[in-house]
């Protein structure tokens, strides 16, 4: 709607698609989310939702994309061209009847007139649970601003994409804690590393080699090249400051730790993966969270205390890959301090190395109380 300087935007209640299904509904145009006079009397398989055989021919329940429920019609198979969608159906139909026979007698033979109740509320359920998956893929895709993609899997439950997450790339600060600390100045380097190279300058060594790899222990504190420093976007000295470079699956555990993260590409030893990001808090925030958290027997708050123990990391609600990462004593990924653009000492971005070759496939873990020489980061959490 039109405000007094211009529009002003609202969140909406409902969904893109339900919004659909009102106007079709109501025989409203919309051109704003795609209802015109056209699309009014248009008609698309979004999934399939039962099966039966009437006089020796076989039909599909079918649920029309953009119409409500109560639109839904049988359709004979040979109307049917959506072979994708009639491989998810027979797929999710096999699946359902495999854990209920626990491997036995599998599949429904071609004699079966129809699906019983709880097989058609399966596939339902699970047809719905991939469209919000994939819808959240998207919405991830859309709003990260690293080269890596970002994929979803779930192939052991019904659960969909977490209801309360948002993601964001960069931390998020409370009001009052500024994570942009107005530096002016950078390095005059015209090929980093030199003699006055930020490191150097902060009285630490470079933290890679030139093959961009780490090469420091864990504990000391990686200083990047900064906005204001005269080296180009190709500084061997510009590592996490580009994103996770590696494409990553969120995906659900068959273990019952709930989503964790694996990699889709091969990750050599020592490089940098991804960042830890979340709302930047107060301890005395977190302290009041954390029994909120402990109630609920989850929480992911990463304690900030490199140089003090001022502020705090929460991931709970907004964050971004990282906040999917499960913990384990044998980690694959370390904990560094990364000071860049904010030379606060008592504000380090959280960055995660590989600490060895981590294949394609492979689920990413760090070790929750992980903790080095002069390195003081800790993040309490159980398994989700």
């Amino acid at each position: 709607m039109e405000g007094w300087r211009g529009a002003w935007y609202v969140p909406c209640l409902a969904s893109h698609e339900t919004l659909q299904e009102l106007c079709r509904k109501e025989n409203l145009r919309c051109k704003s989310i795609g209802i015109t006079n056209k699309s009014l009397k248009s008609y698309e398989v979004e999934y399939l939702c039962d099966y039966k055989v009437e006089e020796g021919k076989e039909y599909y329940l079918v649920k029309w994309k953009g119409w409500p429920e109560s639109s839904n019609t049988w359709e004979p198979q040979k109307n049917l061209k959506c072979p994708k969608l009639l491989e998810n159906f027979l797929s999710d139909k096999d699946e359902y009847l495999s854990r209920m026979k626990e491997g036995k007698a599998l599949k429904v033979r071609n004699s079966v007139k129809a699906l019983k109740p709880a097989v058609a509320d399966y596939i339902v359920k699970k047809a719905k649970q991939r469209i919000a998956l994939q819808r959240w893929k998207e919405e991830l895709n859309r709003k990260k601003n690293h080269k890596g993609m970002i994929l979803v899997e779930n192939t052991v439950d019904l659960e969909g994409p977490p209801i309360d997450f948002y993601y964001i790339n960069e931390y998020k600060p409370a009001p009052g804690i500024n994570v942009i600390n107005g530096i002016t100045t950078g390095c005059e380097c015209s090929d980093c590393p030199a003699e006055k190279c930020c490191p150097k300058e902060a009285g630490f060594i470079l933290a890679y080699n030139k093959r961009k790899k780490l090469k420091i222990q864990p504990g000391l504190p990686i200083y990047e090249c900064n906005s204001f420093c005269r080296c180009g976007p190709d500084c061997p000295n510009r590592i996490v400051q580009k994103g996770t470079q590696y494409s990553l699956c969120i995906f659900r555990t068959n273990n019952g730790r709930g989503w964790g993260v694996k990699t889709l590409q091969k990750i050599k030893t020592n490089s940098f993966v991804m960042e830890y990001v979340g709302e930047v808090i107060t301890s005395e925030e977190a302290e009041r969270r954390g029994q909120f958290y402990d109630n609920q027997g989850n929480t992911y708050l990463f304690d900030l205390d490199y140089d003090s123990d001022e502020f705090t990391v929460d991931a709970a609600r907004y964050g971004n890959v990282s906040h999917f990462v499960n913990h384990s004593c044998d980690p694959n990924l370390q904990v560094f301090n990364v000071f860049i653009d904010n030379l606060d000492l008592r504000l380090p971005r959280i960055a995660l190395f590989s600490t060895r070759t981590i294949k394609a496939g492979e689920e990413l873990t760090f070790d929750y109380q992980m903790k080095g020489q002069a390195l003081h980061l800790t993040r309490t959490d159980v398994p989700h």
